[in-house]
Formats: C-alpha cells, structure tokens, sequence
C-alpha cells in the first residue's frame, strides 16, 4: 500500500487493509466530511455527480425498540432520523430503569430475545416465558414524559404505560423497568451533544440509536470476520440497519456519499464496537469476548483518532440521511463521485 492511502485511512480512523486497489478514494473522506452542515445540505447546488455501482441492498432491518430484536423489511422510507416502516421508527422505544437511565442488551442481555411484530397501528412483542403482549404505537398525550439519559446525554421519553413497564420487569426478573417512547415533537441527540469535539461532522439529529439515523455493513466484511473465528457469528450481532452484498470486504470504509433508491447518505463515522457485539442473538447469552476481542487483532483505528474511537474496534459505518427518501431490498448501492 502506499503512503498516500495509508495517510488517507489514517485520518479517518481506519484499520490499514491489504486491498490498495479500491483505498485510494479515501483520501476524498476528509474533505467531504469537512462540508457536512445542515445549511450546507439545505442551500448547495445540486451538481451532476457520477454514479458507481459499489453493491446491492441484500437486507434492511428496523429495530423498533432498542436492543431487542429487528424486525426484516423489504422495503423503507428513510428519514433524516432514520429508517421508517409505516407509523414504526428506529430506535423509537427504549428501556429504562425507573430513574430514566437506559438499558440495553449490555446490561440486560435477554432483551435480544424480545420479538417485534409489526400490524397496523400496534406492536406485538413476545418473548421466552412470556405471553405476547400488544402495545399502541399511539400513546395517549397524558402518559408522563420522563427525563431519560442515554450515554450521559439527556433526552426525553413518553411513557407507555403500567402493563408492558410490568412485562419487562417480569420478563428480566432484577428490577423495575419502564418502556418509553420517542416523539418527534422531542428534542433528540445532536451531532454537537455526540461529538463535540468534531466541528467537521454534518448536522444531524436522533432519537434512542448509539450515533446516527442509519448503520451499514457489508457483507463481506461479516465474511472476512468469520474466517478468522472459531465460531462465526451472524450479521444480527452488530445490528446494522442495511446490509450490502457484491463488495470487497471493509469497502464500505471508503464509501463517502451513497445513493440507494432515491436517498442519499453521507458518511459519519466508522462503528466502534462494544460488548453488545458479543451477546449471542439467539440466546440472549453474553460471551464479553468474542468476537470483540478478534475485531480488536485487526480492526482498530490510526493512533491518531484514538480520542475519538478509544480502543474500540471499528466494524461497519454510520451515515446521515442527506436526502429523504425510499429505498428496498434488491436496491443498486451506488457511490457518488464527482
């Protein structure tokens, strides 16, 4: 590889890789990423940018409620806040204890196991032991708002009620639980309260995901990962919103400004990976070492964004939505280049 990818990798926190044939157009990360503010994405000239088929859309998922299971979708619309099936967001509902403060699968692994249906205007949720219970997408506007923290961030949350805040705490048997519900009337986590200290990133906004609107890995990437395990994992490990098949492994990395359907998405940041990666998904039982501790051989980030990603490995990419639109199953993934 040489020095000028290297440089290039380097400054966008990523892992050297052995392909130097598709990391040379990394080094257009940095400059592009340095645009990104919401007046920017509101007032810049649409120019005539070229199209390069980089893969095909192979799975979408939403995820209803953090940390519990994602539900599959042929089909999306995709929000500045994230991907949208109907009246169900991402990441709209979360858990938390009874003071406000989150928990996710890192704390309570079990929650993986909690089962999503989507029908009409409810949520079917059904977990082991447990009888299914249906809640409301629509809460009624007098359900207390509580004041959530997520990450040290605050946020805030609707409450959805006695009988499902009881499912949970039965269903985790350690303590008592609350769901609450995100509102679009609510202020949501900014790029500024996430990363304060990176002026550069685009404006964006969330509700209850780790970092941004819309999570992305390929699935080569899951591939190269599994030859290097004793025992492979599955894609549902690192919970990604969008899965890309028919690219090299780890070229997502480079991949500044996507349009699939017709949204477009600009890259944030790498994934840094945590705990959460090593509960298995289909027991709901916590490993803390793999496949974390492989990730970290091979996949973490230059020295130099170390303040940013810490001794996190990286493993998919986050992107904000630039354009709303629609996008499916089957989608071209194209990168655009000028």
């Amino acid at each position: 590889m040489g020095s000028s990818s290297s440089t290039a990798l380097a400054r966008l926190g990523l892992p050297g890789q052995p392909r130097s044939t598709w990391l040379g157009v990394a080094a257009l990360g940095l400059a592009a990423v340095a645009l990104g503010t919401a007046a920017w994405r509101r007032t810049r000239p649409r120019r005539r940018r070229q199209l390069q088929q980089v893969g095909t859309v192979s799975k979408v998922w939403i995820y209803p409620i953090k940390s519990c299971k994602g539900v599959s979708v042929c089909d999306t619309e995709c929000t500045d806040m994230g991907l949208r099936c109907g009246k169900v967001r991402d990441r709209f509902w979360m858990v938390v204890k009874e003071d406000g403060h989150m928990i996710t699968a890192r704390q309570e692994p079990r929650l993986v196991l909690v089962s999503i249906t989507l029908e009409n205007n409810y949520l079917t949720l059904e977990a082991p032991g447990m009888e299914q219970i249906v809640l409301p997408i629509k809460l009624p506007s007098s359900n207390k708002i509580h004041d959530c923290r997520l990450f040290g961030l605050d946020i805030k949350g609707r409450d959805c009620g006695d009988e499902v805040a009881q499912w949970f705490t039965n269903y985790l048997k350690t303590q008592a639980y609350r769901l609450v519900q995100f509102d679009t009337s609510m202020k949501g986590r900014t790029t500024k309260n996430l990363y304060p200290s990176e002026s550069y990133l685009q404006n964006y906004e969330i509700a209850y995901p780790d970092c941004s609107p819309v999570h992305l890995i390929s699935e080569a990437s899951l591939v190269d990962l599994n030859t290097r395990l004793k025992k492979k994992v599955k894609m549902e490990h690192f919970r990604p919103n969008i899965v890309v098949s028919g690219c090299e492994a780890f070229e997502e990395d480079t991949w500044d400004e996507l349009l699939i359907g017709d949204v477009e998405m600009k890259r944030v940041l790498s994934c840094p990976r945590c705990v959460l990666t090593t509960v298995d998904p289909d027991t709901g039982i916590i490993d803390r070492k793999e496949p974390l501790e492989t990730l970290k051989s091979y996949r973490l980030c230059d020295p130099s964004v170390k303040s940013i990603y810490q001794s996190s490995p990286l493993f998919g990419m986050y992107f904000s939505v630039e354009k709303l639109g629609s996008l499916r199953v089957g989608d071209p993934v194209y990168r655009m280049v000028d």
